[in-house]
Formats: C-alpha cells, sequence, structure tokens
C-alpha cells in the first residue's frame, strides 16, 4: 500500500509498504480521511524515536472485520490495549504497559491506504456527520478528556492558553459547561472565531493575574506554562493539555507554597465526541486550512509546518 513513512527523523512517500496484517479480534480500515496532528510534527523533530507510517486522527470504511461493521464509516481509538495487564485490569486502558499506539508508537499510522485496530477501538459515524468532521475526531474526545478529569460549573474561572487548533476545540467544549471561560493567545483572527461562538478572549495584557480556578495550557512551550501558572489564585489547577516536545524548567516552589494542582490531559472519550458532532454543538470543519492527496503527504506536512496553520487533511479520496 501507499503511505507517509518515518524513518530517523525523515519523511518517505513509499508505495511498497506491505498491508496490515489484522490480528486476533481486529478490523482493517480504508482510511478515508487523516489529519496532520502538532504530535505528527513533534515525532517528525525527534520527540519520539517512531519508525513506521504516521497519523493517528483519521476516518475510514471497514472493509475486513465484523459483518456488522463492514462497508461502514468509522473513527478508531488509537491506544490498543492488551486487556490484560494491571492497568488494564484497573480500567485505565490508554495507558496499557503493553500498549501500541496509532502512528506513534509502535503502530503503523492512518496516512496511508489501509490501517488495523481492534474491533472494540472502533466507532461508527453517525449518517449526520460528515466524514471531514469525523476526522476531527479523536482531538475532539482529547479536548473532552479535561471534563473527565475536572469538574467545571458556572462558578467556575478558567483560562485557556492558546488559540491553535487544539486550543480552538478545548474553547468550545469548556464553553459548552456554562462556566466563566476567557481564553487568550496571540492571533486576532483566530480569537475572532471563539468571540463569534460567544466565547470571551484576549491577549496577554488582559489577564487578570491569580483570579482563575482553572487554567488549560495548549501551547506546549514554556510561555504559555508560565502564562497559565501566575494566572491561578492559590490551590487553582494547571491542566497540561498539550505534548511538550522539550524539557520544561518550573519553579516548583510556587506550585507548593500555593497548593497548585498540577495535571496532565491525554485521550479522551469518542462517544463524547462523536455526540457533539452529530448535535452540531461543536464547529469544526472551520478549522480545515486546506487538504492534500495521500501522494502528496510530503507537502501537507510542510504546509501544516508552517507557523499559524490550522487543520490540514489528507484526502484520499482525491
Amino acid at each position: 500500500m501507499k503511505g507517509l513513512w518515518l524513518e530517523n527523523q525523515q519523511l518517505s512517500f513509499r508505495e511498497d509498504i506491505p498491508n496490515p496484517q489484522q490480528g486476533e479480534n481486529e478490523a482493517l480500515v480504508k482510511v478515508k480521511r487523516a489529519g496532520v496532528c502538532n504530535t505528527d510534527l513533534e515525532l517528525i523533530r525527534g520527540y519520539y524515536p517512531y519508525q513506521g507510517v504516521l497519523g493517528h486522527e483519521f476516518v475510514g470504511v471497514v472493509a475486513e472485520g465484523p459483518q456488522e461493521l463492514q462497508g461502514k464509516r468509522v473513527v478508531g481509538e488509537i491506544n490498543a490495549a492488551c486487556g490484560e495487564c494491571s492497568l488494564c485490569r484497573r480500567g485505565m486502558p490508554t495507558h496499557c504497559e503493553n500498549r501500541t499506539v496509532l502512528g506513534i508508537l509502535n503502530h503503523n499510522g492512518a496516512f496511508a491506504d489501509y490501517v488495523a485496530l481492534p474491533v472494540k477501538n472502533l466507532h461508527p459515524v453517525p449518517d449526520h456527520v460528515s466524514t471531514d468532521a469525523a476526522t476531527f475526531v479523536e482531538p475532539l474526545a482529547a479536548a473532552l478528556e479535561i471534563q473527565e478529569q475536572v469538574k467545571m460549573t458556572e462558578n467556575e474561572r478558567v483560562l485557556l492558553v492558546g488559540d491553535g487548533k487544539l486550543g480552538q476545540l478545548v474553547a468550545q467544549t469548556i464553553a459548552l459547561t456554562g462556566c466563566d471561560l476567557f481564553v487568550v493567545g496571540r492571533h486576532e483572527e483566530k480569537l475572532a472565531r471563539l468571540r463569534d461562538r460567544g466565547i470571551k478572549t484576549g491577549f496577554v495584557e488582559d489577564i487578570p493575574w491569580r483570579s482563575f480556578d482553572l487554567a488549560v495550557e495548549c501551547t506546549g512551550n514554556p510561555d504559555g506554562f508560565d502564562i497559565a501558572r501566575r494566572s491561578l489564585r492559590p490551590r487553582g489547577t494547571l491542566v497540561l493539555k498539550s505534548t511538550y516536545a522539550n524539557r520544561l524548567t518550573i519553579d516548583a516552589s510556587s506550585l507548593v507554597v500555593d497548593e497548585i494542582t498540577l495535571m496532565g490531559s491525554r485521550c479522551g472519550p469518542f462517544s463524547k465526541a462523536l455526540d457533539l458532532l452529530e448535535q452540531d454543538k461543536v464547529d469544526v470543519t472551520s478549522l480545515i486550512q486546506t487538504r492534500y492527496p495521500l501522494d502528496q503527504a510530503i507537502k501537507a506536512i510542510g504546509h501544516a509546518q508552517q507557523r499559524g496553520v490550522l487543520k490540514v487533511l489528507l484526502d484520499m479520496d482525491a
């Protein structure tokens, strides 16, 4: 099959990649659409020594698998868990000790003709949800994970730092809780997107310091972390939502003195993400910057690496 291959931080477009071998209780999915994520770009930069096909945000059609799924559009959770280790038995399959992770860890990803995943990882896409919109299920689910970890009410003051692809999704999902949300970023045109949805936005100089109950950091850079930290009142909570490619230097003493809760946040609930899309409660397709056919995947990555670009899609139907 054709696909975008990463090896030693070098990309190549190959047409000789073996088709995925279905394991027991797995399905073979023909990929229709895939989104380029910041994690893909960090892997290219050497964030983790991955070798194989990139890509973990996708929607496809089941080519081989259970009869009830064949021919249906599906999205797939990216962590393939063993189901037997201590963490799986404790109900934490996304942290499985033996897991593979689609396009990230020992599992060829979705920037290719086909991908294989356990059947239990697959979620049918409702008819009302477009293929383009379904491509956003994985990052939208990741955005929703924050609400699985932290309770947000209308009385909570929440700061979100970052107006990029991830920040746009996190802001829309948090706004649905009715909390007092304020989003800060660096790009007026991106902040305007959120203001059009009734979300309060501003720049760093507009932040009332030490006044927020919860801060969500979506930039993945030290400046963003510092802004989020300084915004919190004592006993506030800081959620790290973005992958940090480099080491982060922090003032640990201030975390102790102010009794700050520091929380990482990663993968989230696919079913809830699909529900939001089916009910038209979030807007994702306006975030699509451009699309490329699979055989122009390297060009697509180059486009996605440009500063300020929103979502770049690979369209296997093109």
